[in-house]
């Protein structure tokens, strides 16, 4: 029984073009983003995988690339789970700001402690531990169950729910997490044992 398990981070959106912390604002994909998703689909159309049920966030733009995904595959329609829990981390009070403006503002030492720190949460928001502690709760109760039950899964989210996922997946350190760069629209594919464990990855990040 295979069980798989694929996560891909949304597309490019209007406002990584414009090098904004997006946190948990609503921007749409980018050109380039519909895109980046439309050829997710086609490698996963390549790899002949079906999924049997998707989870992605409360975010439109991980929710827009995982349709775009869908129809290429020709799984429109599929059931979804859409739940916060897999949002991007809360930049909080940094959210809407330029990066090279946060670093003129704060400092760049200060802006990239909030940004590669595991533990350091900016102002009003959350670290990357804090977004791993509501993302790995729902991940054991709502999605891996389904997969060692057999099905296909696929899961749309973003950098940082991702790296929360990943960070446990492949048993990575906190230095190694934050050094982990996940392309906009390229999916991580998993093959799991039935204990969970990964048996193989495949990231089809050019």
């Amino acid at each position: 029984m295979e069980r798989i398990l694929v996560l891909v981070r949304h597309g490019q959106s209007e406002w990584n073009l414009k090098n904004l912390f997006t946190g948990w604002k609503n921007p749409n994909l980018t050109e380039q983003g519909v895109a980046e998703a439309k050829k997710a689909g086609e490698q996963l159309r390549d790899l002949k995988l079906k999924f049997d049920l998707a989870f992605t966030s409360d975010l439109t733009r991980a929710q827009k690339t995982l349709e775009l995904i869908l129809s290429e595959i020709g799984q429109d329609g599929l059931e979804t789970v859409k739940n916060q829990a897999l949002n991007e981390r809360d930049y909080g009070d940094i959210t809407g700001m330029n990066k090279d403006e946060a670093r003129e503002k704060f400092g760049e030492e200060q802006v990239h402690i909030w940004r590669r720190s595991f533990d350091v949460p900016p102002p009003g928001g959350e670290s990357l531990k804090m977004t791993a502690e509501r993302v790995l709760p729902y991940y054991h109760k709502e999605i891996l169950p389904q997969v060692l039950g057999g099905k296909s899964i696929i899961v749309a989210a973003h950098g940082n729910s991702l790296r929360a996922l990943i960070m446990e997946l492949e048993n990575l350190t906190p230095e190694q997490i934050l050094k982990r760069e996940l392309g906009t629209g390229a999916p991580v594919v998993y093959r799991l044992a039935e204990d969970g464990s990964v048996i193989s990855v495949q990231d089809l990040a050019d």
